[in-house]
């Protein structure tokens, strides 16, 4: 069975960008096992145009190295292959990358061998790196009363969106996705609860507080300030005179950090997404039950939302050590 006949039309483009040609399956000659690989990760798999990319590099990374030892992808042995992740580590990859380059690499002697090209796998012994969870940057309810104040104060027109997208933010757990996605109509009205629709379609009901309501309220006199030439329609609560006609995510992270500098907070602690962290550790810290939190963000496995009782317990254990009296050491007479 042609693996290039499954691959389809859009497979065949992405590996033409990739590798300007469209590579048939190969017949045991190693020159197009890469491309056969991707084009089952896309046609069966369905993997995007940027994980096939990806994966593209890693094993023309694996490749170059191997031809540096006098090696192919058909030669290799474990040690070979483990020499190559060695090298990695070296190189200082984080643990992500690496776990990616890993997954690439696996997956693809595991196809080959499935097609019968190498009777074995050799990178079989190649272990997972031990992933760290880094705890999500969270900034305070004072810091994020001086981030909103700064953003509103930001002129007029562009104070109004900015301080509108701000509290939108916060007030939902927005991600920056979802609120540069947000329409005229989802907010028409002064509505109490917004409808968010989030990965993979999938809409959440969330509440909307006072005062995300009034910043949207003042902003939208302003919102006609920032339509196309001609005051052209846009359905978008932010639309922009960009191509695309509404603010992007990262005009949205560029405006976000001018805004902490002006509140004196670092602007590397600042972005979008620490919007949405602080969202969800400050209603843990106010008592509010993980499944809630997990709805209001939208999160399908509760094990995603734990990490912020992490956050939370840190937080509220360095409140003890700097507050209780018993905590804090007397200093000497």
């Amino acid at each position: 069975m042609l693996i290039a006949a499954r691959a389809g039309l859009y497979t065949r483009g992405v590996l033409r960008a990739m590798f300007g040609h469209d590579h048939p399956q190969p017949t045991g000659a190693v020159s197009g096992w890469t491309e056969a690989f991707l084009e089952m990760m896309a046609a069966e798999r369905g993997a995007s145009a940027n994980t096939l990319t990806a994966y593209g590099k890693d094993l023309a990374d694996l490749e170059t190295f191997l031809t540096g030892r006098g090696l192919g992808l058909d030669s290799a042995t474990p040690e070979d292959i483990e020499a190559h992740f060695a090298g990695l580590s070296e190189r200082g990859l984080s643990g992500a990358t690496a776990a990616r380059r890993r997954a690439a690499v696996r997956q693809f002697y595991r196809f080959v061998q499935g097609e019968g090209w190498r009777p074995d796998d050799p990178s079989r012994r190649v272990a997972a790196p031990r992933l760290g969870r880094p705890l999500p940057k969270v900034l305070t309810r004072d810091e994020m009363d001086r981030l909103i104040a700064a953003a509103a104060g930001d002129g007029a027109a562009a104070g109004a969106r900015l301080g509108a997208m701000v509290e939108l933010a916060y007030a939902a757990g927005l991600r920056v996705s979802e609120l540069t996605s947000l329409t005229w109509a989802d907010l028409a009205g002064d509505p109490a609860y917004l409808i968010v629709k989030g990965k993979g379609g999938k809409e959440r009901l969330t509440p909307l507080g006072g005062r995300a309501r009034a910043a949207v309220k003042a902003y939208l006199p302003h919102r006609p300030r920032f339509l196309g030439k001609g005051g052209k329609a846009s359905p978008w609560l932010f639309p922009s005179r960009g191509a695309g006609g509404r603010l992007t995510g990262r005009r949205f992270a560029q405006l976000l950090e001018q805004a902490a500098i002006v509140a004196g907070l670092d602007p590397a602690r600042v972005s979008p997404h620490v919007l949405r962290h602080a969202f969800a550790t400050h209603l843990l810290e106010g008592g509010a039950d993980l499944r809630v939190v997990q709805t209001l963000l939208g999160h399908a496995d509760i094990a995603t939302t734990q990490i912020y009782t992490h956050v939370a317990q840190d937080r509220l254990a360095e409140v003890v050590r700097t507050r209780h009296p018993l905590a804090r050491r007397r200093e000497p007479s």
